[in-house]
This record gives structure tokens, sequence and C-alpha cells, in this order.
């Protein structure tokens, strides 16, 4: 990286201000799964082992940006922290509000903030509403961009050092992920944040080839620049889930009522056009799981590349899976994002865990992104076989597609 990281401060002494990615499924009260929390762990321990305090931000779920609201409150998730640090983790009911608390922190002790979200101010979006005019829009955006400046230089007054490692959130120019870089003296990326963009970077920029990506996932219109990113990049490009019916429809194949994007079909003739211009191996399904009807009690049958009249495709078939599977076999570099199919469903997940085995098998560097590919991965069994399985689904998309991301270019450059 070219930013500096938290092994590039002197921390003794200081106190720590850190954006962590504390979005995590909670119901009554109850952590269903503490991934995020236990990944910024090694960041946390490294700080408050050399000697600095810790205050914690994160935003958690969609709230009204209104105030509190007790279904999205991080309370119980500092109380889970404390169980997996073993020391407590105290909590300010109000994150702009905390200056005591923050004061009163020695070193090694930790303050966990309440919810960022819970202030308009901290996204500083702004939807125009039928009676709103031009002006009035402008007018509230420079206000809450405004607001948004006062609410990150108040986090920032509660440290000397801004430590980022909310991988999924780095793609948000938010008041706690980007704009706080303006009113910190340095900010670091945490090493999560540093582990993301060196495994992601090293394998977009930097592979070892054979290099094979895989894309699945519903709509061909949530992956543009990605396609159109990576073609310059892969030698193999491979593509499954609901957006591999509009590459079909586009070679003159019959879908029936699988999932296509009639307005993407120029589009996706442009990319096979330039897969085949520059050489590269673009594959689609050769065979399909079809079924009567969206469920897991439908009836299904095999079918070639063509979808009959009334049928739906919902997986890739066995011969895909091979012909797939050969593919990433040889690969020295894999990146993956997206399902092959609704996997969600019994009947329509052998295609994705059957990719999942080829990729564990392969040997290869394999960085695996997006929440429904991890998810697979993990419902698998096969997680501890891949190299990196990425926390941020939105950020990896996006830098795979190519963009700057916010969070990260903010940070102090070495």
């Amino acid at each position: 990286m070219d930013k500096k990281t938290l092994r590039d401060v002197e921390l003794d002494g200081k106190r720590v201000v850190m954006r962590v990615d504390f979005n995590v499924p909670i119901k009554d009260g109850v952590i269903n799964d503490d991934t995020r929390i236990k990944a910024a762990l090694p960041s946390i321990k490294y700080v408050l082992e050399h000697g600095a305090s810790l205050v914690l931000m994160s935003h958690l779920g969609r709230p009204k940006e209104k105030g509190y609201e007790a279904d999205f409150s991080l309370k119980p998730v500092g109380e889970h922290l404390a169980t997996l640090l073993g020391r407590p983790v105290a909590f300010a009911p109000d994150c702009l509000a905390a200056d005591a608390q923050v004061a009163a922190l020695q070193p090694g002790e930790v303050l966990l903030l309440e919810n960022t979200r819970f202030y308009k101010q901290e996204q500083a979006k702004v939807k125009k509403t039928d009676d709103m005019s031009d002006d009035e829009l402008k007018a509230k955006k420079a206000e809450l961009k405004a607001a948004q400046k006062e609410m990150a230089k108040k986090l920032a007054s509660y440290g000397d050092i801004f430590v980022n490692d909310a991988f999924g959130s780095a793609h948000r120019a938010h008041a706690s992920t980007a704009v706080i870089c303006q009113f910190m003296p340095v900010s670091v990326a945490g090493f999560l944040l540093e582990k993301e963009i060196q495994y992601l970077g090293n394998a977009v920029e930097h592979p070892v080839r054979p290099f094979v990506a895989i894309l699945g996932g519903a709509k061909v219109s949530d992956k543009l620049a990605v396609v159109k990113n990576l073609l310059d990049k892969v030698d193999t490009l491979i593509i499954g889930g609901g957006m591999a019916y509009t590459f079909l429809k586009a070679q003159g194949h019959e879908v029936g009522n699988s999932l296509c994007e009639l307005d993407q079909l120029d589009y996706a003739r442009e990319m096979l056009e330039k897969a085949k211009a520059a050489g590269k191996a673009l594959l689609l399904p050769v065979d399909n799981v079809a079924a009567d009807a969206f469920s897991a009690e439908a009836k299904t049958q095999v079918v070639d590349a063509d979808i009959p009249e009334g049928w739906m495709a919902l997986d890739i078939g066995p011969e895909t899976v091979k012909l797939y599977a050969s593919a990433i076999k040889n690969a020295k570099t894999v990146v993956w994002n997206g399902p092959m199919g609704c996997f969600e469903m019994a009947p329509f997940a052998a295609g994705t865990y059957g990719v999942c085995q080829a990729v564990a098998d392969s040997g290869a560097t394999s960085i695996i992104g997006g929440g429904d590919s991890v998810s697979a991965v993990n419902k698998s069994g096969l997680a501890a076989k891949m190299t990196h399985i990425s926390t941020g689904g939105g950020a990896s998309l996006e830098y795979l597609e190519g963009k700057a991301l916010p969070g990260v270019t903010a940070l102090s450059d070495k």
C-alpha cells in the first residue's frame, strides 16, 4: 500500500479513533454472526497492546437517521466485544456527545460510540421530493455537507490518530470513514483494510497467471463496469447466475422465463466481441437446471443452452460445472464475486457449490468477494481453503470496477 498503516505510527500514550465495520446481524439483542467483529480484533488488540486508548465507531443497519432506535443500537455489540477481548468496553449512548467519556479514557481502555447513522449528516444523502426545486435541492445538499464536516470534526476531536479498518464502508465518503481525515493529524489503515487492499490490488493489478475471474449474481446491470474492467486483465472470465442469460440471449439462445435484461443485450454483445478480439476466454453455461416456477418445490429438468418456453434457469448444469472447473483447475489467481444460481434453494445449489469445490481444489490464490459468494463459501464448509474472504461486498465490487475508494484515498500517504 502507498498509504500509512498502524505500523507506521507511534501509539504509546495516544488516543486512537478507529472506524470499524460492526454492521452485524442482530435479532432480539443476540448477534447471529460475529465475523466482522472478530475481523477487527487484530487492529484493536495492537492499539491497546501498544499503550494507546481507543475510541471505536461504526454504523449498524439502516436506521431512519432521526435519532436513537433500539433495533439499531450498538450496545449489544459492545458487550460481545468485551467478551472477545476479555476486558471492559465502555459505551457512549450518543456518538456526538461523548467528550467526558473520551477524556476519561486511560491507556488500554476502550470506548464504543453509538451508531453513527443515527445522524443524517453521517451519510449526507438527500432525496429529491416532487415539490423540491433544483435550487432547493442544491441548498439542502450544501447544508448537509456542511453538517457532515462538523460531525467529522467532532469525531476527530476524540483522538490523535485515525485508523480506518472498515473495508466494508471504504467505498463511502461518510463523516466517519473519509471526511474525518480532513481534521486528523494522521490517518492510517488498520490491518484488515490493509489486507483487503493488498489481496484485491495484487489480484487485479499484479496477478500470477493464469488469472480467472468468476462473476455471478442476478443482473448484468449490477456488474457492467466489473465485466468491462476485468476483461482487460483476466485470461478467462466465467459468467454464471442470472446475468448469464442476458449473455446467452445476446448469442441468439432462447432463455424462456429466465432473468434477462433486454436493455443490456447490446452491452453483452459488445463484451463478447471484446473478449474474442482480445483472445480472452469468456465462458457461459452450456447446460442449465431449469424450473417451472421460482420455488424449491418446482419441477426441474436439465436443459442445454436454450431454455424451453415457460421454464426458467435457476442454476448452471453439471456439464457447465465441469467446463468451469476445468478452467479453474489450472488457475494461479481466482477472483470470485457472485453465485452461479439460486443456491439458497437446495435444488439449485449444485452449480455454486461445484464451482466452490473447484476453487478450493485449484491451489490458486483465491479472493472471494460479495455477500452471496461469501455466504455460499461459508455454507459449503470450504472457507478454510480460500486464500482471502472479503468482508466488504460493495467495496470489493467497486474495487473490481477500478474505482477509487474514498475511505482509502483519504488516508495519509507514506
